[in-house]
């Protein structure tokens, strides 16, 4: 009968340890995306306005709120894919927006089908939604597009509880592959 070796048995037991780790982890990553999503929902179902953030970590705290702001300069205008708030497919038209006080701000406008449809607006009063980018979902829509698609904390994945599965399995699936290698080493 031959020994098992010892630097082979440590390596996958540290290895194991790790996966084991790396699924209490997602576990914990789990109750802080749910603690977040309520965060977000609960934003959202606030109906005061408030004022665009400026710094980082208002925009943070204040995803999905209902804001303002004034654009009193639109530095360029661009579109990205989005979706109605029908679900259609097609363009988010958004503006660049240089505030009061010099900062910047990214404003979806509204939606259409065609690239680059609201090029000719320059600025003024946005009411809307805070996404994340951070950027201003405009409600109601402006330059004569229709509404965008607004932001749902809903459709933010929080599979952390299935990544916290495969690292267990992971785990398991090493001891039984190194079990089987010790039993086959073990038989003449």
């Amino acid at each position: 009968m031959r020994r098992i070796p010892a630097l082979a048995t440590l390596l996958v037991l540290v290895a194991v340890g790790f996966m084991i780790a790396l699924g209490f982890w997602q576990l914990g990553r789990l109750r802080e995306k749910e603690a977040l999503l309520a965060h977000y929902a609960d934003a959202r179902r606030q109906a005061e306005e408030v004022d665009w953030p400026h710094d980082d970590k208002g925009q943070a705290d204040l995803l999905y709120r209902h804001a303002r702001l004034d654009c009193v300069a639109v530095t360029d205008h661009s579109s990205i894919a989005g979706r109605n708030a029908k679900g259609e497919s097609g363009a988010a038209q958004t503006a660049d927006c240089t505030l009061a006080d010099g900062t910047k701000a990214l404003v979806v406008l509204g939606w259409s089908r065609l690239p680059m449809a609201a090029g000719g607006w320059s600025g003024g009063e946005v009411r809307g939604v805070i996404a994340p980018g951070p950027r201003l979902v405009a409600s109601p829509p402006l330059a004569g597009l229709e509404a965008n698609a607004m932001p749902d904390p809903a459709d933010i994945p929080n599979n952390h509880f299935a990544y916290a599965v495969q690292w267990f399995v992971f785990a398991a699936t090493a001891l039984v592959i190194y079990g089987l290698a010790l039993r086959k080493r073990r038989t003449p």
